[in-house]
Parts: C-alpha cells; sequence; structure tokens
C-alpha cells in the first residue's frame, strides 16, 4: 500500500511574534515493514535558519527559527509513504514474558533500537502500581508474551472510553487512568506504564491511521489526524511488535509511522518557543490518501 500524506498546521496568534524557535517532527521515517518514497517540508513565513538532523531515537527532526514578525505560522508537510507489513501473527510463538523481561535486563546494546531505552519510567510514564496491578491480570505465569499483550490491547479497548474532551497533552497518566476516559495518546501511556511495570520494554509510536469512511459515503478530507500506539520487545528473536490499544488491533498496513520514542515528550510533531503576546489558536488536518 502506497499513502500519499498531507500534514497541515495552523497557528493564528493574537499579536504579532517577532521570533519563533520550533522543532518539527512531521516527516516519517524508513523502518522494516515502511518505507518512505519522497517528503518535503513547507513553512510560511520563510525561516531564517533550518537545520535537519536525526534524533538519538532515529526520528527526522526539522529545527527552524523564524525572525520575520508574523501574525501566523503555516507548517505543511507531504510524503509518499509504502506500507507492507505481515498481516498474520502467531501469538503463542514469541517466549513466556518472564523470559523476555530476562532478555531484556540482560541485552547488553545501547544502540536506538535496544529494549534498555523503553523499561525504565520516563517523563510522561512515570511508575504507577495500579496501572501495573491492571496491566499483571493479563499475564499469568509462563504466557507468552505477544498473547498477554494483546489481552491487554483488548482490555483497554472495553474498559476506557475515547473522549477528546476529557484529557489534555498534559494530562498525568494517573489521571487519565482514573477517570477511564481519553485519546488515543491517554491509551497508549497506560499500556506503555502496565508493560514496563512488569519488567517488559515498550515504545511509543506516532503517526497516522487511515480512516475508511462508511459505505456509500466519500471520504472527507482533512478527516485523518494523528495517531499513537505502543511497540512492545518481544525478545531477541521476536524484535518489536505494534499494538494499538485505541482500536484493538495489530500496527499494520493501515498504520504509518512517524516517529518514536519513551513517550508522547520525545516525538510531539511540533515543540518550541515564540516571542509574542497575546493567545494562540492551533488548527490541524491530516490527509492519509491511499494511491489507487
Amino acid at each position: 500500500m502506497i499513502y500519499d500524506i498531507r500534514h497541515r498546521t495552523l497557528y493564528e496568534y493574537g499579536s504579532a511574534v517577532t521570533f519563533s524557535h520550533c522543532a518539527l517532527r512531521l516527516l516519517p521515517i524508513d523502518v522494516p515493514g515502511q518505507k518512505v518514497l519522497s517528503s518535503s517540508l513547507r513553512i510560511s513565513p520563510e525561516p531564517a535558519h533550518m537545520v535537519e538532523r536525526r534524533c538519538f531515537f532515529g526520528n527526522r527532526l526539522s529545527i527552524i527559527t523564524v525572525e520575520t514578525a508574523h501574525c501566523e505560522l503555516a507548517v505543511e508537510a507531504a510524503a509518499a509513504v509504502e506500507v507492507e507489513r505481515s498481516s498474520t501473527e502467531d501469538l503463542f510463538q514469541t517466549s513466556a514474558f518472564e523470559e523476555v523481561r530476562e532478555e531484556a535486563f540482560g541485552n547488553a546494546s545501547l544502540d536506538e533500537d535496544s529494549p534498555a531505552h523503553f523499561l525504565h519510567p520516563s517523563r510522561l510514564v512515570p511508575q504507577f502500581e495500579p496501572i501495573a496491578a491492571y496491566a499483571r491480570e493479563s499475564f499469568p505465569p509462563g504466557r507468552p508474551i505477544l498473547d498477554g499483550a494483546r489481552e491487554l490491547m483488548r482490555r483497554i479497548k472495553t474498559d476506557f472510553k475515547y473522549d477528546s474532551k476529557a484529557t489534555m497533552v498534559s494530562t498525568p497518566v494517573s489521571e487519565a487512568f482514573g477517570k477511564r476516559h481519553g485519546v488515543c495518546q491517554d491509551f497508549a501511556h497506560i499500556m506503555i506504564a502496565g508493560l514496563r511495570g512488569l519488567g517488559l520494554p515498550a515504545a511509543y509510536v506516532s503517526g497516522y491511521i487511515r480512516t475508511i469512511p462508511p459505505p456509500g459515503k466519500l471520504r472527507l478530507e482533512g478527516a485523518d489526524a494523528t495517531h499513537a500506539w505502543v511497540s512492545l520487545w518481544c525478545g531477541n528473536q521476536r524484535g518489536w511488535a505494534g499494538l494499538d490499544p485505541t482500536n484493538a488491533i495489530p500496527a499494520g498496513n493501515d498504520h504509518v509511522i512517524l516517529a518514536r520514542g519513551r513517550d508522547y515528550a520525545d516525538v510531539s510533531p511540533v515543540a518550541g518557543i515564540i516571542l509574542g503576546s497575546g493567545g494562540q489558536e492551533v488548527k490541524v488536518s491530516v490527509d492519509v490518501v491511499p494511491r489507487t
């Protein structure tokens, strides 16, 4: 499957901004099962300086500085991405979760893909015993790791309600867990907290998921949105597996990876500082269109 992706972000300011310095993670990455065919960024006003590099986790990072006074900042990312992932997984071919835990803590690698970076609490996913206890119910002794993780994913889908008004980006994972309401970011953080609470390496993945309109209805432009899910390390032989707790499905050919890290703080699409007074309004639209 090849997707044409367009991600538009518009900042509208209450008064003129004289300086803006931002870090953008808006260009997808090459990973197993996903190949970036083309990508570009268009920014208005044009930045005075722009540097592109890779962060520690391999994400594409564009650092821009805008020195022209502006009341709007428009950022548009475009990409063509080919996705081809296996559609079948044997849940019982993975090792028992206790064996994977021992492998993870004994892993000597410190490269970007090492499970060592995803075992411990992080800025937005602190240790929280109630979530660990919730996850532990899906992992009786000897259970294959991917089998238990799939059950945990389905339980989150059943027990939590998607509610875009219930939380904000800054809502602590403990609060979202207590409310049993939230969005994909919350569900990914909750699942990661549960898995790490059992000593299992879990990463946060941001990206896109293709939306399919109801039968007989046209697909709406801008109806797609950024999405978040979990990547679980299943041992040296199996490697990483994507799990989407918002939809209770494995990450498949409808998922496009933008960035991965320990939690949302490592992969936020736009972050930075501005010099100005007054409020701001942000408008985001995303199109993920399969080629026919």
